[in-house]
């Protein structure tokens, strides 16, 4: 597909969101589908001065590898790979399926093979993103509006591409703007939590678990590394997670989609495990390495903008409303110390009765923050969390 508003996106994800600056490396990561977006932003990136160049790769040859590759193919990671991550100074990706369940019929433990085998590349991306100044990796995903896209969130293309740069706030007259906004109102969300002790995610479907976040820092998520964006997260203490959860909405994961997954925490350590679909798959990827039963990440989901479930982690995750965790790999940038060869985000919706405690005190009830001055749907349930116009009124938190 091509729309005029790929490049206002292609602006705002050069000039906003990775900041390309003259003589930059800039890769350019897209399904061979995006090509539209790739050379709109290929072009953004020459106006710059910097240097582009494109990686597209059908979306098949994973499926290849893992059908058919030997195990010494599978366990092999590509000096070329390693060399690219070491080297480039900002990475532009779009993901966007043409079959998103393509990989539904592999075997889990060949999937794990790979991503065990790919893992130094995302240790070498985890710490790159969490440099300061020289040797810092600037980095953006986004997601391309493809038919497969909109048959899983059950919209026809048109509807899909709508709701995607409605959600990136492209439709703004000025989106790098409006997204400035949505980090001062993340802002203050963040310089609260980065107070705070002990997190606790309660909801009506059984989740009652409780994360160790002293010394951690919580980032405002507002568009530089996921577009849209729309969250606040932080690596929880690695052995403090105590209690269970379960999850809302299917997990997709590489191709695979797990229902109904619930996860029981001890000492920060996944110690039982279920799901009605998909549960051999869940247990090996969390069994690939000593990592993959542990935390990496947890958040809370800030895009009042995104309603709906479309089975893209990238758009659900930031679903305004709702909490999200990651097994897995911790971001350094966080204090996080967690490390594997995974990292999967899981939603959990709290708009039908769950909230959120911070050190024992309620600050989110049916998906809605208690302070007005923190992210907010706008009047008509819409909206990303923009700042409001009106002067704070007096916390109502308990």
């Amino acid at each position: 597909m091509y729309d005029q508003r790929l490049r206002k996106l292609a602006h705002v994800l050069v000039h906003y969101s990775t900041g390309v600056k003259k003589g930059d490396v800039v890769r350019i990561r897209m399904a061979p589908v995006a090509e539209p977006l790739a050379l709109a932003v290929y072009e953004e990136v020459v106006k710059t001065g910097g240097h582009p160049f494109v990686r597209m790769v059908p979306e098949a040859c994973k499926e290849l590898m893992c059908r058919h590759g030997k195990p010494f193919q599978l366990d092999y990671l590509s000096p070329f790979d390693l060399n690219e991550i070491e080297t480039i100074d900002c990475d532009i990706a779009a993901w966007g399926e043409q079959n998103t369940r393509a990989m539904s019929n592999i075997d889990p433990a060949r999937q794990a093979a790979l991503s065990k085998a790919r893992r130094p590349l995302l240790d070498v991306f985890m710490k790159r993103e969490a440099n300061v100044g020289e040797g810092k990796l600037r980095w953006c995903g986004t997601g391309y509006p493809t038919h497969a896209a909109a048959q899983d969130a059950e919209m026809s293309l048109t509807e899909y591409a709508d709701f995607v740069f409605h959600a990136g706030m492209l439709d703004e007259p000025d989106p790098v703007a409006a997204w400035k906004k949505v980090h001062a109102t993340q802002q203050r969300l963040v310089d609260f939590l980065n107070k705070g002790k002990e997190v606790r995610y309660v909801t009506p479907n059984g989740t009652d678990i409780r994360f160790g976040v002293a010394g951690r820092k919580w980032i405002n998520c507002d568009g530089e590394n996921n577009f849209p964006d729309g969250e606040v997260f932080t690596g929880p203490i690695e052995d403090a997670t105590q209690g269970e959860v379960h999850f809302s909405y299917p997990a997709v994961y590489q191709g695979r989609e797990v229902t109904d997954a619930w996860l029981r925490f001890k000492n920060g350590k996944v110690v039982d495990a279920g799901a009605s679909k998909g549960e051999d798959f869940l247990v090996k990827m969390m069994d690939q390495d000593a990592g993959g039963r542990v935390l990496g990440e947890l958040a809370i989901g800030t895009n009042y903008s995104i309603t709906k479930f479309t089975r893209n982690t990238l758009f659900d995750e930031k679903i305004g409303g709702t909490f999200h965790m990651a097994l897995g790999a911790a971001y350094p940038v966080t204090g996080g110390k967690n490390q594997s060869a995974l990292h999967w985000d899981l939603v959990s919706d709290l708009r039908s009765g769950g909230r959120i405690e911070v050190d024992g005190k309620t600050i989110s009830e049916n998906g809605r923050f208690t302070r007005p001055n923190w992210p907010q749907p706008d009047g008509d349930g819409a909206g990303v969390a923009r700042a409001k116009a009106k002067s704070p009124k007096p916390s109502r938190s308990r």
